[in-house]
């Protein structure tokens, strides 16, 4: 599978402080791939140096196997961009302001822009500073996919929209998926990624701590063993795990051995409950992130 883009030791400070400290990942061709840590992580520093937006300090990324050229104006009509925060010009409608951004563009791109003005339930003839948050996030999604990029970059895409909404971009990016379009999804919202995503980086504090595919880190990871049994205590002390809840006689272990393993050990006991759980994302993300 071909890279569409890689980012080799990314660095960027504003004076003194860090931005991100050492960013090194790669987004195959055709994948959605969750950018994920808490907000400050580094996750909208990262996407405004790639699309040019800030200068980098150090670090190397390509794009199409050359080193990304923000000025290449092909490069430019390849991508789409969606930022965290929204802004337009106020004084314009959304028929205006999208009418404007058909203009960029030699293809003719109206017939994508009113299937997702269809989809997004968008009003056109309301003006942009009348906008709800959600509605605005909405001119902002319709903006990002409009010319149908090879390349899509979403900071925090589903702030603002409404549970219906959420649902409707999660198909849409499916259906860019399907397509061929490489997508880099950016969000905390750990639900939305194990949903969506293919391949999953974790950054903190500027700097990726893991990459890897959806797959391989929910099957790497720890599982949640529980087990209910009169002789708990004695069960504990041969295992050795570490212990996330207990109450009377059932405990919930964070377990690192094999279920083979763990079915040996218990074979000499009296067990009344075992449940084998896998750890949900969201547990994965806190313990990374502690």
């Amino acid at each position: 599978m071909s890279k569409l883009l890689e980012i080799k030791h990314l660095k960027k400070y504003y004076g003194k402080t860090c931005g991100i400290e050492d960013v090194t990942l790669s987004i195959n061709e055709g994948e959605i791939y969750g950018f994920i840590g808490p907000n400050g992580a580094g996750k909208s520093t990262t996407i405004r140096t790639i699309i040019g937006l800030i200068k980098k300090n150090d670090g190397k990324i390509f794009y199409n196997g050359k080193e990304l050229d923000m000025s290449d104006i092909k490069v430019k009509e390849s991508i789409g961009y969606l930022p965290s925060e929204v802004n337009l010009y106020k004084e314009y409608t959304v028929k205006e302001m999208l009418d404007y951004h058909e203009t960029f563009y030699k293809k003719n791109i109206n017939k994508r822009r009113k299937e997702l003005v269809k989809l997004l339930k968008l009003d056109e003839l309301k003006r942009i500073e009348d906008l709800s948050l959600g509605n605005l996030k909405k001119v902002g999604i319709v903006l990002a996919l409009m010319h149908e990029p090879k390349f899509l970059i979403l900071d925090e895409p589903t702030s603002g929209l409404d549970p219906i909404m959420q649902s409707v971009l999660h198909d849409i990016l499916i259906e860019e998926k399907n397509k061929g379009t490489t997508i880099l999804y950016s969000s905390h919202v750990l639900s939305e990624v194990s949903n969506l995503c293919d391949t999953i980086g974790f950054i903190k504090n500027g700097v990726i701590i893991k990459e890897d595919s959806l797959v391989n880190i929910k099957n790497n990871s720890y599982t949640y063993l529980t087990i209910t049994s009169a002789e708990v205590d004695k069960i504990k002390k041969d295992l050795g795990l570490k212990v996330k809840e207990e109450n009377d006689n059932t405990i919930i272990f964070i377990n690192n051995i094999d279920a083979n393993t763990i079915i040996k050990k218990l074979s000499k006991y009296n067990i009344e409950r075992l449940l084998i759980e896998e750890v949900s994302l969201e547990d994965l993300f806190s313990s990374f992130y502690k």
